[in-house]
């Protein structure tokens, strides 16, 4: 190799696979607000949406800030900047959701997931049972 040799870094393998979609998920304007609030404060490159296994209705809603993309993930990016992040398949189980976010007290404030793809949902709204 000659001095003159320039070798260039390859961008992170995280951002190769990245797969950009149109948007599957309804953020209001106080969820974006409040969602990029907390990617200011906790950190974290954009808002991860899906679900889990557990709850007292089946499945539960994931909503935590990320920095780490995978093959499995589709992304979007909203107007106000807020970047959003599902994996491929809690696409099935989330497309068409609407989340909000309302803080009228403290027992009932915070995120709020209305998904039309659940055939009902616990008390507290964290987790649900899925249309069939």
């Amino acid at each position: 190799m000659s001095s003159n040799t320039t070798i260039t870094p390859e961008a992170p393998a995280a951002f190769s696979t990245e797969q950009v979609i149109e948007p599957v998920i309804e953020l209001t304007a106080n969820a974006q607000t409040q969602a990029l609030r907390v990617l200011a404060r906790k950190g974290g490159d954009f808002l991860r949406l899906g679900v889990k296994g557990g709850g007292c209705s089946g499945l539960s809603y994931v909503m935590r800030p990320d920095s780490e993309v995978s093959e499995r993930d589709r992304t979007w990016t909203l107007p106000s900047g807020l970047r959003v992040v599902v994996d491929q398949k809690s696409i099935t189980f989330l497309a068409g959701m609407t989340v909000d976010y309302d803080l009228r007290n403290l027992l009932e404030g915070g995120f709020k997931f209305n998904n039309p793809n659940s055939s009902k949902s616990c008390g507290c709204g964290t987790s649900f049972t899925p249309r069939v």
